[in-house]
């Protein structure tokens, strides 16, 4: 008699060894403006994996890497990913490799019927703690009383903007070159260029003393609000340069700001040596970066104090554990940026699980009343008093909701998961050596 094998006593999703890519697909979702297109990947035996490519990245990032794909066996993730993390880079335009990633760890997840943090090394925490981020409010004291709101909801760090906009059209508050600012209507001035299209030491913008005694006001109004307990980040603080950002940020010390967020341009990392060096505040970037690499001259400079991925532009689930990881081991702690759906989202709570010097994870969509709808888990709401429960479901811990789906496709692309056979054979040298 033939003794009884251990796989015959686990429940076994698939055959992982035997499973392969048949087709990658998308549906894009979005609303007031926000692009989602959702990643599909099918495979051989009936099992697909979601994933998500980030806001502002087109989808064709993700479905021109189908030829590359097709027939690989999804439980390679790494294998995989280094076939096709050429095709990456900076920004949005990571954007289709990584949701690739999150698509492959979701789908060998479930092919080995565990959830993707086991795949990353096992979880560190059961529960991750959400930042809430809030949009823009015309005084300190209104921003205050939407982030007590936020409180009362459960969250227990917050995030909110402090920037050159409002100053914009105020007189005496900023100093800069005639034409190169807008205000939120265009109608200012006859030449108009948008700030958001110049590099931060490029616009010669400043600040004069009148606008930083406004913002510290905004922010001292805050407080006042809110009280001193509760970690708030800032962000969003216009294109200003190096020395004026440290101006400020000196000016916002006595406020005990959780930290300062992408003040520069994350690649100038002299100026973050010298933000670092002079403030007394924790600065924070990355959100733009791709692959752990890209942080490196960041963390051997000891430039900033929190870095900031976010996982569907720097590479992904196991990539971004991986820049976590390294930056452990300069002391830095991670926070991960997100703003998507809940399939992103997923994704980085698996990630988060997994890492050892994390933070917390941003939630940019408190406000929108249907952002949960688009998945279903085991533990809903999907946020309570600011943490999400770390699912023990295969894969990133969800399902799909079809019809949520399809409720919010964008105008213009209101495919449904069609097929994608325009990408099947496309065909080029990819290789990087000779």
């Amino acid at each position: 008699m033939m003794s009884a094998r251990p796989e015959d006593h686990v429940s076994q999703y698939s055959r992982p060894s035997d499973l392969r890519i048949t087709d990658i697909r998308s549906a894009t979702v979005g609303w007031d403006g926000w692009r989602f297109p959702i990643i599909r990947i099918d495979t051989n035996q009936g099992l697909s994996g979601y994933g998500e490519v980030r806001d502002g990245a087109s989808k064709t990032y993700a479905l021109m890497l189908k030829s590359r794909l097709l027939g690989e066996n999804p439980c390679n993730v790494d294998k995989v990913f280094r076939k096709i993390k050429q095709f990456g880079h900076h920004a949005r335009q990571g954007g289709g490799v990584c949701g690739v990633e999150m698509a492959l760890m979701d789908l060998a997840g479930k092919a080995y019927g565990v959830p993707a943090y086991v795949l990353a090394g096992g979880k560190f925490r059961d529960a991750i703690r959400m930042y809430c981020d809030t949009p823009n409010e015309p005084t300190g004291e209104a921003m205050g009383h939407m982030l007590k709101e936020r409180l009362a909801r459960g969250f227990t760090m917050l995030k909110m903007d402090v920037g050159i906009q409002p100053l914009i059209g105020v007189k005496d508050a900023l100093t800069y070159p005639g034409g190169i600012l807008k205000t939120e209507d265009g109608t200012e001035f006859e030449r108009l260029v948008d700030i958001n299209t110049i590099q931060h030491p490029f616009t010669h913008v400043r600040l004069t003393p009148k606008g930083i005694q406004m913002l510290c006001e905004y922010v001292e109004q805050v407080r006042a609000v809110v009280g001193y307990e509760v970690p708030i980040a800032a962000d969003h603080f216009g294109h200003i340069g190096v020395d004026d950002c440290i101006r400020l940020g000196q000016a916002l010390e006595p406020y005990n700001l959780a930290w300062l967020e992408d003040m520069v341009p994350w690649q100038f990392t002299e100026q973050w040596v010298k933000m670092e060096r002079t403030l007394k505040t924790p600065v924070c970037t990355g959100e733009d970066i791709y692959l752990k690499e890209g942080f490196l001259p960041l963390l051997q400079a000891h430039a900033v104090n929190v870095i900031h991925p976010d996982l569907a532009t720097s590479g992904g689930i196991l990539e971004t554990k991986k820049i976590g990881d390294l930056a452990q081991e300069y002391g830095v702690s991670m926070a991960l940026h997100m703003a998507g759906t809940p399939i992103s989202t997923m994704a980085g709570v698996q990630c988060a699980a997994a890492t050892e010097n994390f933070i917390a994870l941003e939630h940019h969509f408190t406000d929108v009343p249907f952002w949960a709808d688009f998945i279903d888990v085991q533990s809903k709401p999907i946020i309570q008093k600011g943490y999400i429960q770390v699912p023990d479901a295969p894969g990133l811990g969800f399902t799909l909701n079809e019809e949520v789906v399809r409720e919010h496709l964008i105008p213009e692309d209101r495919g449904f998961f069609e097929p994608t056979p325009q990408w099947d054979t496309e065909r080029s040298w990819d290789r990087l050596w000779s």
